[in-house]
This record gives structure tokens, C-alpha cells and sequence, in this order.
């Protein structure tokens, strides 16, 4: 008899990882995600427990091993209970750092925009 196994995007979807299902049937579509290192680009491939997942979101690539199969998606605790977490070697931390937009260049806020009006103004 086989193991258990279910609908790539549905697992996806049940994990929390994307917030609808058809998100998740793009990003398998697209080829963007991995299943044991084999591109998949097919949402309807399924998966079983132990298969290594490796996908983009937002601006983190996740690295994830299917540790159940869930048949609802519940809520965030239940969700977290269906994977564990495989950092890739060499990342600090799972979220991004957000550059601080007056150090990295960004456009100015409307304090910032005030003060150089004062300035233009001084002279």
C-alpha cells in the first residue's frame, strides 16, 4: 500500500506559506520550486512526509521539510506543525533586514522634506 501523499499548492496553502492557493499553483507553475533538489512545474505533483522543499518567498528562499500532511488549513500554530525550518548554510536570520530609508538613500519624509525647505529658504 502507498504512503500518503497530497497536492503540492494545497500543502502550500495549508502550511501558511502563501495566502490562497492559486498564489502557491503560480509559483509551482512557475517553476520556481524544488522538490529533493528536482524542479517541479506542476501544482498538482504530490508530496509525501520527508520530501525537502525549496522555494522563493517574498525575498527569502525557504528551505523546508514536510514533517505531515494536514487536511485543513488550521490556524498558524497547526500550520507550523507540518514542516521544519532548514536554514540554508550561511543565513543570520529567517526575515529580512529592512534598510533604514534615510541611511540607505531613500526619498525623504515629509520632516525631512521641511527641513530642506527652511534651508532653501535661509539662504
Amino acid at each position: 500500500m502507498s504512503e500518503p501523499a497530497l497536492r503540492l499548492d494545497k500543502w502550500l496553502w495549508y502550511a501558511r506559506f502563501f495566502k490562497s492557493r492559486s498564489t502557491a499553483s503560480r509559483v509551482c507553475a512557475a517553476g520556481r520550486l524544488r522538490i529533493d533538489g528536482t524542479v517541479v512545474n506542476k501544482a498538482h505533483h504530490k508530496i509525501e512526509v520527508g520530501d525537502v522543499l525549496t522555494f522563493p518567498q517574498a525575498r527569502l528562499i525557504r528551505v523546508v521539510k514536510v514533517l505531515a500532511l494536514a487536511t485543513r488549513r488550521g490556524p498558524a500554530p497547526e500550520a507550523r506543525l507540518l514542516y521544519e525550518d532548514l536554514k540554508p548554510p550561511g543565513a543570520a536570520s529567517s526575515q529580512p533586514s529592512s534598510p533604514d530609508p534615510v541611511r540607505s538613500g531613500g526619498r525623504p519624509n515629509k520632516r525631512d522634506r521641511r527641513a530642506l525647505q527652511r534651508l532653501k529658504d535661509q539662504d
